[in-house]
C-alpha cells in the first residue's frame, strides 16, 4: 500500500471501511443500505464521492464509531467513550424489540442477560452474562487493561478484549458490534495507521457460524482461551488475504478511469459505472439503467451505445428484453 499514491490508499482504506461496517452490522441480522454506508464514509472521510443522501440514522452513526475507532486509537477509552459506541448505533434509542437503555449499562430489570445469537423469536441461547451489579467494577477493570501496556502483541490483546467484553456483555444490545468496534481499535492501534484495509468483520461474517461455537465453547469452558485466540488470529489472517481482493477493486477502478479520462461520459454513465464497480443487485439493463438514474429508456439506451461504442460496456449473451450489459473488464 505504501507504493500507492494518496488516492488510491484513501480509496482503498474507504472500500475495507464500508466492508467492515455492512458486516458487523449483518452479522447481527441488521442490513444497512450500501448506497447510504458508501456516501456516509465518503463525507466523513472528505471523499468526492456523488453518492446517495443518508436517510437512515442508524448510517452515520454506524460509520462514526468505526472511524473513531480506527482514526483515534492513540486516544484511551473510557466509559464514556463506550456509551457513545452503543447508543450511536441505536440513534432512536430502541431496536427492533421497542426502547432499549442506552448511554449506560445495562440494568437486568427485565431479568438476567442471556446472551443468545439467531433471528428474532428463534434464538439461540449461549450462556448468561454477569449480574448487572457487578458490570461497574468489572468495566472499570477491563477498561484499565485495555489501555495499560501489558507487552502483549496487539493482535493477541484485540481477541482477548474481543472475548472478555462479549462476556461482560455490559449493554442491553449492540455487544457484539462493539466488541467487534474494539477489536478494530486495537488493531489499528497494532498498525500504528489511521488507514484501514482489512475487514476484521467480514472475515467473521464468513465464518459466523464458527464464531460463535468458539465463543459458546470457550465461555462454558475451563478458562482457557487459547483455542479462542488461535480462531481468532486465524480469522484476522483471511482479512488480511481478503484485502488483496479489495487492493484488486481499487486497482481496476483507478485503470479504468485512466484508460477512459479522455472520454466525455456525461453524468449518469459516470454514475452508472461506478455503481457497477461497486456492485449491483442482478443484471444492468436498459430498464434498470432508466430506474437508477432517473431518466426515460431512450435516452438509457442512447448513454448505453454510447459506452458500448467506447468499449467500456460489453453486451452478455441473449436479446431483446433479457439483454444485459457488463463493464469490459468484468466478464
Amino acid at each position: 500500500m505504501d507504493s500507492m499514491g494518496f488516492d488510491l490508499r484513501q480509496t482503498a482504506n474507504w472500500e475495507a471501511l464500508v466492508q467492515e461496517v455492512l458486516t458487523n452490522s449483518i452479522i447481527e441480522g441488521e442490513q444497512l443500505p450500501d448506497p447510504e454506508v458508501r456516501s456516509s464514509l465518503a463525507r466523513q472521510l472528505g471523499i468526492d464521492y456523488a453518492g446517495v443522501a443518508v436517510k437512515d440514522r442508524r448510517v452515520d452513526g454506524t460509520v462514526a464509531i468505526m472511524l473513531d475507532a480506527t482514526k483515534k486509537w492513540q486516544e484511551p477509552l473510557d466509559k464514556a467513550r463506550m456509551f457513545r459506541w452503543q447508543a450511536a448505533l441505536f440513534p432512536e434509542g430502541r431496536n427492533y424489540a421497542g426502547p432499549i437503555i442506552t448511554n449506560s449499562w445495562r440494568n437486568d430489570a427485565d431479568g438476567p442477560m442471556k446472551v443468545t445469537s439467531g433471528a428474532f423469536g428463534k434464538e439461540k441461547v449461549h450462556f448468561e452474562a454477569p449480574a448487572a451489579t457487578l458490570l461497574e467494577a468489572e468495566m472499570h477493570a477491563f477498561l484499565d487493561w485495555v489501555n495499560e501496556e501489558q507487552g502483549l502483541d496487539l493482535l493477541v490483546k484485540a481477541g482477548v478484549a474481543h472475548l472478555w467484553f462479549i462476556t461482560i456483555h455490559p449493554f442491553e444490545d449492540g455487544n457484539g458490534r462493539v466488541a467487534r468496534t474494539l477489536s478494530d481499535y486495537l488493531m489499528a492501534k497494532s498498525d500504528g495507521s489511521d488507514m484501514r484495509f482489512y475487514s476484521l468483520s467480514s472475515a467473521i461474517q464468513d465464518r459466523k457460524a464458527e464464531y460463535y461455537e468458539q465463543l459458546e465453547k470457550t465461555q462454558q469452558g475451563n478458562m482457557d482461551i487459547t483455542k479462542w485466540l488461535f480462531w481468532f488470529l486465524d480469522v484476522v489472517n483471511d482479512a488480511f488475504l481478503q484485502a488483496s481482493k479489495t487492493m484488486e477493486k481499487v486497482l481496476f477502478r483507478a485503470k479504468f478511469w485512466q484508460q477512459y479520462n479522455t472520454y466525455a461520459f456525461n453524468e449518469r454513465q459516470v454514475k452508472m459505472l461506478n455503481k457497477l464497480m461497486d456492485g449491483i443487485d442482478g443484471k444492468l439493463n436498459s430498464s434498470k439503467w432508466a430506474k437508477m438514474t432517473k431518466c426515460s429508456t431512450d435516452t438509457a439506451l442512447r448513454d448505453i451505445t454510447q459506452l458500448l461504442l467506447a468499449g467500456a460496456l460489453l453486451k452478455e449473451e441473449g436479446g431483446g428484453r433479457s439483454t444485459s450489459y457488463v463493464l469490459t473488464s468484468m466478464v
